[in-house]
Parts: C-alpha cells; structure tokens; sequence
C-alpha cells in the first residue's frame, strides 16, 4: 500500500544552518494499517508527512502508493489517494465559505473540474448524510460559514472533508493537539471510528502517549530524523507509557526532554 525506502531529507544542504530532517527512512503499511507515530521535536514526524503528502520532495529515497512511485508528483496530484487533517483547526477549509461549499470542494479533490454548479440537489444529500454522522449538528448549518465555527466542530468537519471521499492514505498531523481535553477527545472518537468504518490506511502524529499506544495497530518512535521503534499491534495491548518513555532511554541514550509530549 504505502511503502518509504531510504528517504534522506536535509534543510539549507552545504550551509552553515544545514540540519538533517530525515535520515534512511523505512516505513511499509499494508491496507488498513493505522500506524501512530511519536516522537520529541525535531525527530521528523511532520517533515515524513510533508513528504508523503508532497508539500515536499526526499532528496533520496522513494515514496510508492500501490507500487507506483509518487516522489516526483506534486501535492495536488496525490490528493485523490492522500487526505491530510492539519494541527491548526483554521487549516484545511476556507472560513470564508460555507459548510456545504467546502464539502463540495472536497468531493472534487483529485477529479477533473468543469463549469457545472459544486453544490446541486443530489450532492447536498450525500453532504447531510455524512455531517449527520459526526453528531455535532452540522447536518443542521450547512449554509453556516466554516469561519463561524468553534475549532472543534472545524476540527471534525476538516476529518470528515479529509475520509469521506475514501482516500487510500490518510495523514493526521497532531489534529488533535490544539484542542481543549474534551474536543479532543471528541475528534480522537469521530477518528477511531471513520477508520474503523471505512478501513482506511492511516498515519496519525501525536505527542501525547497514551493515545500512540491505545489508537491503532502499530507504534513508530523517531528520533533525530530516525524510526527508532516499531512496536507490533500484539506488543502495543500490554504496553504501558512508562515502558515506552523506557524504551526511548535505552535506544536514544537520553530522556524526552519534550515539553510537549504528553504522557498520557
């Protein structure tokens, strides 16, 4: 399904502010993987997203869909395969446009676009049915604007926006972390089950520990641009965040000294 072989990624190469971002990267992902993803900052977590969903290229290494290698395909062109959810609420949707027509922006991703109207009788349908599975209402203002609403309920029609055309990969960037506890939890919900339900390839970023282990069937821990750790879905039932926190000491030499990990 998704398969990264030896990406090398370095910022400023042959300046004084050089820095290595991604180091040999290995990653494979079979359908229906859900992979959680930790690490501190600087480990590369959201440099292997950019690379993955194409807002960057490797400078080696590969990055193949289904055995076809995408490396050299711009963001756009990915976008029918690729759904991203950022950490800012305020990203992935234009505020300034209404719920409906958002939704029918992203019902058009990675299909051709002509003259005809984005939001018509049928597709307003498909549109209400979808936001009636979040719970939250937003079957109710689909002619709200996107800007007027709080970064929860932003947060959970950006997830919808990003799985409901069915991607065969699904990037979530942190997309929880600038919520308060309870909207968090919310979104952490609405995702286990979207996954869950259409069974989609995903690959989640969180700082917050607890979580990398309960969600998903995989864990990888990076570190200095590395994947240090890949924790095995049988592995994962009976781990505990200390013995992860452990397992980073004993592989880095270090503790996580990252003010933004969250333990759980």
């Amino acid at each position: 399904m998704l398969e990264i072989t030896q990406v090398t990624k370095l910022f400023n190469p042959g300046t004084t502010d050089e820095k290595t971002a991604l180091v040999g990267v290995n990653l494979t992902m079979n359908p229906g993987d859900f992979v959680t993803v930790i690490g501190s900052n600087g480990a590369g977590k959201s440099t292997l997203m950019n690379i993955i969903s194409g807002v960057m290229k490797p400078d080696m290494g590969d990055v193949l869909i289904n055995d076809r290698s995408i490396k050299s395909l711009p963001e756009h062109k990915r976008s029918s395969w690729i759904g991203r959810v950022f950490q800012d609420p305020m990203a992935g949707t234009a505020p300034h446009m209404s719920i409906e027509e958002n939704m029918a922006m992203a019902y058009k991703r990675g299909k051709g676009r002509g003259l005809g109207f984005g939001v018509t009788r049928a597709r307003r349908e498909i549109f209400n049915a979808q936001l009636e599975k979040l719970g939250i209402g937003l079957d109710k203002r689909l002619n709200a604007k996107v800007g007027l609403l709080s970064g929860g309920e932003r947060q959970a029609l950006s997830l919808l926006m990003a799985t409901f055309t069915q991607p065969q990969i699904l990037l979530l960037d942190e997309h929880t972390a600038a919520l308060d506890p309870s909207r968090a939890e919310l979104i952490t919900e609405l995702t286990e089950t979207l996954v869950r339900e259409m069974r989609l390839t995903t690959l989640m970023v969180t700082h917050n520990m607890e979580q990398a282990i309960r969600l998903g069937n995989r864990l990888i821990m990076m570190d200095k641009g590395r994947i240090i750790l890949d924790v095995s879905e049988e592995r994962k039932r009976t781990l505990t965040v200390p013995e992860l926190l452990g397992e980073f000491e004993r592989i880095s030499g270090k503790k996580m000294a990252d003010d933004r990990v969250v333990l759980g």
